[in-house]
């Protein structure tokens, strides 16, 4: 029975599976598909998750378990699934806890549980976390740029323009939306109607987004992606070096075995 719960539930193939089907399942309660074979489904998934992290218990040990990024966060998705459980067992109980009605919600993200099986996703993560160490100090200037116009912003254009410049939170997020380059045109319009044509306050208004939108939107978040590339790229590079030099050392190693032989 041990070996059979092993061959079952540490296959990658029959998780991946489970994990699509539920996924299917999610999508159409989501979609608002419900019913109570749907649930069942549902329900029957998530055991089989359940079952798939004390199998892997004891196969790797809690310590052995945990210590793997990619179990914790299956496990953590896990748990946040067990409640989908009672909206199928105790239905009132469920509909009463607004809680569980949460948690019941945070079961697409089983949808990240797919990741784990791509192929070379480790990779791409490892480059990830290299390209935001190397960028992190580039992310905060930026940020703080953003957060400094926007506060400035706030007390110039409050009354002018209150849907962008109301709060200081809201602010900053018309300066970034400035800086995504979405929509960005239809601020500084907004602001030039408030004063009027007749003056030349509007044509500077435009002027300042328009510098605004040069130095946060197309250098800013030009700079941001190159550097981010540039290290993501870089770290691949660093691979490519220790494989081509493992490669020299073997041919290395090969040349003196066959200088030892010829003598």
């Amino acid at each position: 029975m041990k070996n059979i719960l092993r061959k079952i539930f540490l296959n990658d193939k029959v998780i991946m599976a489970f994990i699509l089907l539920n996924a299917i399942i999610i999508y159409m309660q989501v979609s608002g598909y419900e019913n109570t074979t749907l649930d069942i489904v549902d329900a029957a998934c998530t055991i089989i998750f359940i079952i798939e992290m004390i199998v892997k218990h004891h196969e790797y040990g809690v310590r052995g378990y945990w210590s793997n990024g990619w179990n914790r966060m299956d496990g953590v998705l896990v748990i946040l699934s067990i409640p989908s459980l009672i909206n199928v067992f105790i239905p009132t109980m469920a509909s009463s806890l607004s809680v569980l009605l949460i948690l019941r919600v945070l079961r697409v993200l089983r949808f990240f549980r797919v990741m784990h099986f791509f192929p070379n996703f480790a990779k791409v993560v490892t480059g990830f976390k290299v390209a935001m160490r190397q960028s992190y100090g580039v992310l905060l200037s930026f940020f703080v740029i953003i957060v400094v116009f926007g506060l400035l912003n706030c007390s110039l254009f409050q009354n002018a323009d209150s849907e962008h410049f109301s709060t200081p939170l809201r602010s900053i997020y018309s300066v970034f939306q400035i800086c995504t380059v979405e929509g960005w045109y239809d601020i500084p319009n907004a602001v030039a109607e408030y004063y009027g044509e007749s003056t030349i306050l509007p044509h500077l208004i435009r002027v300042y987004f328009t510098f605004l939108l040069i130095m946060g939107g197309i250098i800013g978040m030009s700079f941001i992606n190159s550097i981010f590339v540039d290290a993501m790229v870089a770290d691949n590079n660093d691979d490519i070096e220790k494989q081509l030099k493992a490669l020299q050392n073997s041919v290395d190693n090969l040349k003196q075995l066959l200088e030892e032989k010829s003598k």
